[in-house]
């Protein structure tokens, strides 16, 4: 009896297991599919002139609160200051 339970719970874990990592499998491939699309919206900005640098740094500040980004400025405008390239 007791051997019966230990197997439904062996065989109740693989299961659990299983599940998850096939979940995060297809998470996976939907994030490569997710990648791939982002790639060719800056290839079509490449395309159509835009510097995706620098749209590539606007999404980077887009993702920041004000302060946030106001306090990176000043120390960016500190350390410059102090190489003389300010």
């Amino acid at each position: 009896m007791a051997d019966e339970i230990t197997e439904t719970s062996q065989t109740v874990a693989a299961g659990q297991l299983r599940a998850f990592i096939e979940r995060v499998e297809r998470l996976e491939e939907e994030k490569k599919t997710i990648s791939d699309d982002i790639k060719d919206v800056y290839a079509e900005m490449k395309g159509t002139g835009f510097d995706t640098k620098a749209v590539r740094t606007i999404i980077r500040l887009r993702k920041k609160d004000q302060a946030e980004r106001q306090e990176e400025e000043a120390i960016l405008d500190l350390y410059l200051a102090a190489l003389g390239m300010a």
